[in-house]
Order: structure tokens, then sequence, then C-alpha cells
């Protein structure tokens, strides 16, 4: 049965399909963000610095990454796994904080599951539209982001006179997961991804990764003071508490909320690259089979 839309019954509140008359078992549920890999972990320290009372389970696909240079029927695929294995973990909520899962995946999800799924595309978008002067949004993400058109068709439905340019930047990522996110070269790099962006006269830019977050002192300063970013692991979290509020799925418990961490390959090469983006270390992450 898929998710119910806000029409189905007079008594829902939210077209994400949960009904407002939940059990304690329910509210304690985790909340389930999942990853082609380890950019997600930005989307989890925002939900966990915006919701600390809450569980989290966060599941990086790192078997199968990168997920942007899919085929969208394989994307979709591999986002039912990853939402597979964390409603197996009793989750009550699903992020997709892989932009371009989000991207291809978010209706097929949302159409088969549960619980409520939150995209960071929505978000990001409407947080662009929020902060733009000039109705001129840059996008950067990964190509399969970027040919997705998703960005584009998320900022046109709400504001149709608006203009969008997008970029694909995909030394980005390796850029950040090796740590070179300043210096000459991830500036030289930065300069000419966003120098088509930047000649169309954006006002704001959108961080289109979860990765990209990490290179954003180098890309605000190749973007200059002219150029508001936006980052969607904020706004994805916002929409994340907003959710859960008005869906009465907030945790009751007092104390520490746990935190797991899933890969489905390579445990040690994710805490590390982890460390770059937590700036800590992780001692509990969990491989798991798909």
């Amino acid at each position: 049965m898929g998710n119910k839309t806000a029409g189905d019954h007079p008594q829902d509140v939210d077209a994400f399909g949960a009904p407002p008359n939940v059990c304690r078992a329910q509210r304690e549920g985790a909340i389930g963000i999942f990853d082609s890999g380890v950019g997600g972990l930005t989307v989890f320290q925002a939900v966990a610095a915006r919701l600390p009372d809450e569980p989290i389970v966060y599941l990086g696909d790192t078997a199968r990454v990168p997920y942007g240079t899919k085929s969208p029927e394989t994307v979709v695929r591999y986002a039912q796994s990853c939402a597979g294995i964390l409603l197996a973990r009793g989750v009550k909520l699903l992020v997709v904080a892989c932009n371009t899962a989000s991207a291809f995946a978010l209706d097929a999800l949302r159409a088969s599951v549960e619980v409520p799924v939150i995209g960071v595309v929505e978000p990001g978008a409407r947080a662009a539209l929020g902060r733009t002067r000039n109705r001129r949004i840059g996008v950067i993400g990964t190509s399969g982001t970027v040919s997705s058109g998703a960005y584009l068709r998320a900022i046109r439905a709400l504001s149709p006179d608006s203009e969008v340019f997008a970029q694909a930047c995909p030394l980005f990522v390796p850029l950040a997961e090796e740590g070179w996110t300043e210096g000459e070269v991830p500036r030289a790099v930065a300069r000419e991804y966003l120098r088509p962006l930047l000649n169309n006269a954006i006002d704001t830019l959108i961080l289109g990764c979860t990765h990209y977050p990490l290179l954003a002192r180098t890309i605000g300063a190749v973007s200059g003071p002219g150029v508001t970013l936006v980052d969607s692991a904020a706004e994805t979290a916002q929409a994340v508490a907003a959710t859960l509020e008005d869906l009465g799925l907030r945790a009751q418990s007092t104390g520490p909320a746990r935190r797991e961490f899933l890969v489905t390959d390579a445990p040690e090469v994710f805490t590390r690259v982890a460390k770059r983006f937590l700036d800590a270390e992780l001692h509990n992450v969990e491989w798991v089979d798909f």
C-alpha cells in the first residue's frame, strides 16, 4: 500500500501520508536517512543538530556509489533497496539525502512505503526562491541530478517566471572526499565549473549534492559576495522537523538519542572519510547486506 494523500481522509494533515493518531512505538522509531555513500552525512549532521532528541539510522550505500552516473531505473532500484533496509529497522520517516535519488526515485518511494518520505530537492528549491532577488538561480550537482531537471521543475512549479541554470560538477565529489576543499586546485576547478553560471548573472546558487557543503568556502569565494549559497541539508532538516511535528511523530523519550551508521561495503573506508564530514570519529559503523 502506498502513501495516502491529504485528500484521502478528513483527518489527514500532510501529503506525505501518515495519519496524526500514532502510537508511542511509532513516535519512538528512528529517522532513517540514506545516501549513495558518505556525502549524506551533511544531511545527517543537519538533522541531528536540529533534532538532537530523535534517534537516527544512517545508511550509506557504499557498495554502489556513485549514483550520479547511473540510469534513472537503476537509481530507483537502489533507492528502494536502501529504503527496505531502513524500514526493516522500524524507521518512522525516510530522508533521501542523495540528490540523484531524490531526483529520480522520490515518487516511486512515496508510492510504495508506509512512512513519510522527504527528499532534498524540494526544500532546496523553496529556500533558493526565498533568497533570490533577481529570480536567476544556479544549481550545481552530479551529472544525474543535473540531467534529471529536478531542480528546474521544482523551482518552476513554485515560481514559473524564475530562470534556472544548471552545471554538473563531477570533480567536486572526489575533492571533498580526499579533503581537498581549499587551495588552488579546488579554486581552479570551481572557477571552471561556475563560470557559465556567473556569466548568466545568478544571485543564488543551490549546492545540489551532499558533498558540496564541504567546498562551500571555496565555492563562495569564487562566486563572490553577490551570490547566496543554499545548502539543501539545512533546509531538509527543517522539513523533517516540521513533518514530524505536523504528524505527531516527535519522539517523547528523554536522554541521549541513539545514532546508528550502516554501510553496504567497506566500513573502514566510510569511517575514515566520515571524519572529514563530521569532524569526529565513528566507532559503531555496521556492514549490512542488500
